[in-house]
């Protein structure tokens, strides 16, 4: 039993996790979260019309992901019974695409090489990787929304789709990157997708409960005061990181994403939130943190390095909870 856990579950999620390493999501390379997107979209344009948007969303939402659920199940049992080193193949190959942190922390440090050159740049790199409208913004509001993005999407594109791989395999992570990308396109509460993308927007709340605290625990615990420059005045302790994060967590539009970009915030002494414009909208966001301070590069560089511990954190408990619990089950029936 022990010698199938290894291979079914520890050798895929390795394998996959060091090839996010190494090339991260080349945009040659096709991709299940595109495919997603695409029959979100032809959905959302022909369902979001007329009366009962809201039970229509509901019955999109809940049918793409039981489907993904289902169809990534079958898929995983197929491979199983042709053949074992197929199956571990194809694991590895979902994990692979359902991770997404070497790409982010790429594109996070190309906004801060970019808005280096020109504001212009800068807008038009962070625009890769926000939602909200960057063609008026500040370098210090790019710097900022760069940051924001790393510390929200260690949570959505690392720590997430690891927790539900250990809960539930392949599966699970395939089936949480559905609702994310749900969550992404239609979660949002304008004109157009507040009652469509309802119960999408709860569902993907739901799955990031636990994540998203659990992500801003990991930063806590990997952070180092040696990581900051020696001239930073006010380095936090590990027990002052939890109360900020305790504090500043639930501050945020969201029941979820405050809680990383607090861990974050403690750590580099900085303010986030405040007002963003949203498909024409200002949405008024409530600040996670007190000084307002302006970015440097130094703080990219810190943030960089606390995601990557994280996520290396996550991977290791990842693969000694999930195949200890594997095998304890196996052991009990």
């Amino acid at each position: 039993m022990i010698e199938i856990v290894i291979a079914l579950y520890v050798i895929p999620l390795l394998v996959g996790w060091i090839l996010d390493r190494l090339i991260g999501d080349p945009q040659w390379l096709p991709h299940p979260v595109v495919l997603f997107g695409k029959v979100i979209g032809l959905s959302e344009k022909g369902l979001n019309r007329g009366e009962h948007k809201k039970a229509k969303g509901a019955i999109t939402a809940l049918l793409l992901i039981c489907s993904t659920a289902i169809l990534a199940y079958l898929l995983i049992h197929y491979a199983n019974k042709v053949n074992p080193f197929l199956s571990i193949a194809l694991r590895a190959i979902f994990v692979f695409y359902c991770l997404a942190g070497t790409t982010l922390i790429r594109e996070v440090v190309e906004v801060f090489k970019a808005v280096e050159i020109s504001l212009e740049q800068g807008r038009k790199q962070v625009a890769r990787i926000v939602g909200r409208d960057t063609s008026a913004l500040s370098a210090q509001e790019i710097r900022t929304a760069a940051l924001e993005t790393l510390a929200e999407n260690l949570s959505d594109g690392v720590i997430a789709p690891l927790f539900w791989y250990m809960v539930a395999g392949v599966p699970g992570m395939l089936t949480y990157k559905m609702i994310n990308t749900l969550d992404s396109m239609i979660g949002y509460k304008n004109p157009r997708y507040k009652e469509f993308g309802m119960v999408a927007a709860k569902i993907d709340d739901f799955a990031n409960y636990i994540p998203a605290r659990l992500t801003a625990l990991l930063m806590a615990l990997v952070y180092r005061k040696r990581d900051l420059p020696a001239l930073r005045s006010n380095k936090r302790s590990k027990r002052e990181l939890i109360a900020f994060i305790s504090r500043y967590g639930r501050c945020h539009a969201s029941p979820n994403s405050g809680y990383p970009e607090a861990a974050l915030a403690a750590i580099l002494d900085c303010r986030f939130g405040g007002a963003h414009h949203y498909f024409g909208e200002i949405v008024e966001k409530p600040y996670i943190g007190s000084n307002e301070r302006e970015f440097n590069n130094t703080d990219v560089e810190i943030a960089v390095k606390i995601n990557r511990r994280a996520e290396i954190l996550t991977v290791a408990l990842t693969a000694i909870i999930g195949a200890g619990a594997r095998i304890f089950i196996y052991l009990c029936i």
